[in-house]
């Protein structure tokens, strides 16, 4: 294994996982909400009158947040090496197991594990073997790269 040196950027990470828990740390003080985006997002599909405010906020913030760090920064570039069907059905295939798993990576993994609670602990590591076992398939049993 080699480390691609120029891609290695332990503070700037350090900053994001630290801006990530205060946000996190925010909505559960100020309004006693788990930070999860499936929760966030699918809350807006069952509106409640005194609910959207806040999720909305929320999304918007995440839709700015890359906007506003390409003014300062430069942003990283994406790649995505996928075709459009396969990104279809692997947005349905996280959407149906969000639901079936009671909530998401962000939930269950940033906010539950800090949390210590112990269905995001066995959730989080179901989204950790998924992945194992996804990457292993793929790579070495069906030979891609």
């Amino acid at each position: 294994m080699t480390i691609d040196w120029n891609a290695f950027t332990p503070w700037a990470s350090l900053a994001g996982g630290a801006l990530i828990g205060l946000a996190a740390l925010w909505l559960l003080h100020a309004n006693g909400r788990i930070a999860g985006i499936s929760g966030i997002v699918g809350g807006l599909l069952r509106p409640a009158p005194l609910d959207r405010g806040w999720r909305i906020a929320f999304i918007l913030g995440m839709l700015i947040a890359p906007t506003a760090w390409a003014l300062v920064g430069t942003l990283p570039p994406m790649i995505i090496d996928a075709d459009f069907p396969l990104l279809i059905v692997a947005g349905l295939v996280v959407g149906i197991s969000t639901r079936y798993g009671s909530g998401c990576t962000s939930g269950h993994g940033v906010c539950g594990m800090s949390r210590l609670s112990p269905r995001s602990l066995v959730a989080t590591g179901a989204f950790m073997a998924s992945g194992f076992i996804t990457v292993f398939v793929i790579r070495h049993l069906l030979g891609g790269a």
